[in-house]
């Protein structure tokens, strides 16, 4: 029987992909460009489809929950779709007279996209629609758990696709389970890398040769201080960290509580949904398992993880998320590190300067560059952490999942893949929007001459320094 060599087979993949790409770009149109992110973004938003997709999500790759799943592909491509709407991704996009100088957008070409099994189908999907808006074509290697609603997906795209006349080779996936192999040989004939997941694909896209937008890894630590609404931060914290079951790199991991309001926070969060354990050592022997994240705890719902953990029994009835009382931050303490599960590391701080520097100590460690929260109602905190940590976004007084990511109630871009800055790593510190997958050529005109003397450059630097 003959068979297929992997890489001929992705090769052969991307060429059929350049060829749909051109005959794109040549026939082009910001109506065409339009017309097939709708038909992607619909294609995971009608109701039967998205619920099919969280359901399959969850059953093939064991992560998160339905209800969540639905709502997540729902609002990020509803979000997504706000944000595009109006976008000049075709043509002239900027002429301005006085510098002589008219944009033209033009697309990246093949876009080739590393998407994580914690988010199948929203996070292809969200892509993808980026990359139609922008007038290229997208080829998606999933994780080997991903690759069952990844396929799904795309059967549901070009069925709206095929309504419209629209080449089915603009979106491909990588067939099979995939290999590295295979994703290696997508990253180098690319012409634009996307990896949003695992930190050993974020360094191999940084390496292949082809230019790479690429994140980094989560941690989230939120300060809660003295001026506070505890209540409200308890309900939001709750709501965040429970959502999907913590699959969201926005998931808080951290909670750094100023001292004098500690007893009341534990108070108000035993009463929405968590439960104190003071034992760490209880926790941590079971979460992880020779070094690594014990896969009956990680994104489970409630009552799994409380199985997982052995702590039936042991705490109250409901409740949907579990705190454990630390001080520890670094490699011998994996508490102070990303979790993927409703576990949440609670510290106690003398006062709101300490918590800044527990708080810098834990994204030192791990989750550089990606985001931290405050809730407090002082008006300048928010300024003292943007200076104080290595971090792209500061999310106050928010639920820090539904925030970071862009919300209907915050102005940052939707986006399931955050950047972090040189901190994390990345090439980019802002949430991966459509503007990334699109490139400009520039006409330059000449205009009159715009030089100034060498005494008005340098006048005031001479009043001070001398010649």
């Amino acid at each position: 029987m003959n068979t297929v060599d992997p890489i001929t087979e992705v090769e052969a993949i991307v060429a059929r992909a350049r060829t749909a790409q051109a005959a794109f770009e040549r026939a082009g149109s910001q109506r065409a460009y339009d017309r097939a992110a709708q038909a992607a973004a619909w294609a995971i938003m009608e109701p039967a489809r998205n619920r099919h997709l969280a359901e399959l999500a969850v059953e093939t790759t064991g992560l998160g929950n339905v209800p969540d799943k639905i709502t997540k592909n729902h609002r990020k491509t509803l979000g997504l779709m706000r944000d595009i709407r109006g976008a000049r991704t075709y043509g002239v996009v900027r002429d301005d007279p006085a510098t002589g100088i008219t944009e033209i957008a033009r697309p990246m070409g093949v876009i080739g996209a590393v998407v994580p099994s914690t988010n199948p189908g929203a996070t292809p999907a969200n892509n993808i629609i980026n990359a139609l808006k922008c007038g290229n074509a997208i080829v998606v290697s999933p994780s080997p758990k991903g690759v069952p609603t990844c396929e799904a997906l795309l059967r549901y795209i070009h069925a709206e696709f095929d309504k419209l006349g629209i080449d089915r080779d603009l979106v491909q996936m990588i067939p099979g389970r995939g290999s590295k192999e295979k994703t290696q040989r997508l990253l180098e004939i690319s012409d634009l890398i996307v990896v949003t997941g695992s930190q050993n694909n974020v360094r191999r896209a940084y390496t292949s040769g082809t230019p790479a937008l690429a994140v980094g890894a989560g941690n989230v630590t939120v300060i809660v201080d003295e001026t506070a609404d505890l209540a409200a931060a308890a309900e939001k914290i709750r709501a965040s960290k429970t959502f999907d079951n913590a699959t969201s790199c926005s998931s808080e991991n951290a909670v750094v509580v100023v001292d004098s309001v500690y007893d009341a926070f534990v108070a108000e969060m035993n009463g929405h949904g968590g439960a104190l354990v003071s034992d760490e050592r209880r926790v941590t022997s079971r979460l992880w398992v020779k070094g690594h994240l014990n896969p009956e705890a990680i994104a489970q719902d409630a009552g799994k993880l409380i199985d997982a953990l052995g702590l039936t029994g042991d705490v109250p009835e409901g409740t949907e998320y579990i705190a454990v009382e630390t001080n520890g931050i670094g490699p011998d303490h994996p508490l102070s590190g990303e979790k993927l599960s409703r576990v949440l590391a609670l510290y106690r701080a003398r006062d709101f300067d300490d918590a800044v520097r527990r708080t810098r100590e834990i994204q030192l460690h791990q989750g550089a560059g990606h985001s931290v929260g405050l809730h407090s109602a002082d008006p300048e905190r928010p300024m003292t952490l943007a200076h104080a940590i290595p971090t792209s976004r500061v999310i106050v007084n928010q639920a820090h999942t539904f925030a970071t990511g862009g919300a209907f109630t915050n102005g940052m871009p939707f986006s399931l893949s955050m950047g972090c800055g040189s901190w994390g790593g990345n090439s980019i510190d802002t949430n991966l929007h459509w503007r990334h997958f699109m490139q400009t050529t520039k006409i330059v005109r000449e205009i009159p001459p715009n030089e100034p003397t060498v005494e008005e450059i340098f006048a005031d630097y001479w009043s001070e320094a001398g010649k």
